[in-house]
């Protein structure tokens, strides 16, 4: 068989199966906003195969809950929060000072952002020094520091411009960034709701939740961090203000509404989002 044969039968089975769901009495009559989280590159980092196979994946679903009917939003979870961009910004504010001036951050060029990121790294590993004062630098970008903030917005800004024109190849379109930074705000509220719930206690001067059925390795219970002991957070953290953001969080206070929300991701994070989930439903904060 042709390739060209080939290319027909598939397209004229998508096409039976999408007129098919289109037609269906149930979708029709029951639209509901849905929201997909795909794609998800890193800040200051290259997107990978894994980034890649989401964001194609996740715009498929995305086009054929359109076609079906339903109100779909596209959300882009970019890393754009959390322990690395302590020691981005230290490195920035030793390399590229003008980085962290909100009025001339603008105009810095930060280069290769993959060679930054390996640069500071290595500082990370190697210089005791600098590895305290990145996370320290995580805790006071978190606080709404000026100048961490400049320096930051300096590296989200150089990755949204390469990420852009890998999104512009694959024709992708209604993507909204919503990254871990957004969730910022509600990330203290869900730490004292867990522990309101009874669900979160310290652990090593940090706060964890303990979920029945996981473990590590040695049998000892498998922890959920929410908050580090330095008041740092944690990604479980973020997912968990996102999920009470996306289905629980009534509109008028700025929640998205979704009925639903799709998540297109690695397989090696299924038992990250399995606590995320389980921990979420527990604690009332998706429906």
């Amino acid at each position: 068989m042709s390739l060209r044969t080939l290319l027909c039968v598939f397209f004229t089975d998508l096409f039976v199966i999408l007129h098919t769901i289109y037609n269906m009495p149930h979708i029709n009559r029951n639209k509901q906003k849905i929201v997909i989280d795909f794609s998800s590159p890193n800040i200051a980092k290259e997107m990978h195969v894994g980034h890649l196979r989401s964001t194609i994946i996740g715009d498929t679903l995305a086009n054929v809950l359109t076609f079906a009917g339903h109100d779909v939003v596209r959300l882009n979870h970019i890393g754009d929060w959390g322990t690395q961009f302590g020691m981005l910004v230290e490195h920035l504010r030793d390399e590229y000072p003008a980085a962290l001036n909100k009025e001339t951050s603008s105009d810095v060029d930060l280069g290769d952002l993959v060679q930054l990121y390996k640069a500071a790294k290595k500082r990370f590993d190697d210089d005791d020094d600098f590895k305290a004062r990145a996370r320290e630098g995580v805790v006071k970008l978190q606080a709404g520091d000026a100048e961490s903030l400049a320096a930051w917005e300096s590296l989200c800004e150089a990755s949204r411009k390469e990420y852009q024109k890998i999104y512009d190849t694959l024709d992708i379109q209604g993507l909204e960034e919503r990254g871990e930074s957004f969730y910022n705000p509600f990330l203290n509220g869900v730490v004292e709701h867990l522990e309101e719930a009874g669900m979160a206690e310290e652990s090593q001067g940090a706060t964890a939740v303990f979920l029945e059925g996981y473990e590590n390795r040695d049998g000892t219970p498998l922890p959920m961090l929410v908050r580090k002991s330095d008041g740092g957070f944690n990604y479980a953290t973020t997912d968990l203000a996102a999920i009470k953001h996306r289905s629980s969080m009534a509109v008028e206070d700025g929640g998205e509404g979704a009925k639903r929300v799709l998540y297109v991701t690695d397989a090696g994070q299924s038992q990250h989002f399995e606590m995320v989930f389980k921990a979420a439903e527990l604690a009332g904060l998706k429906p």
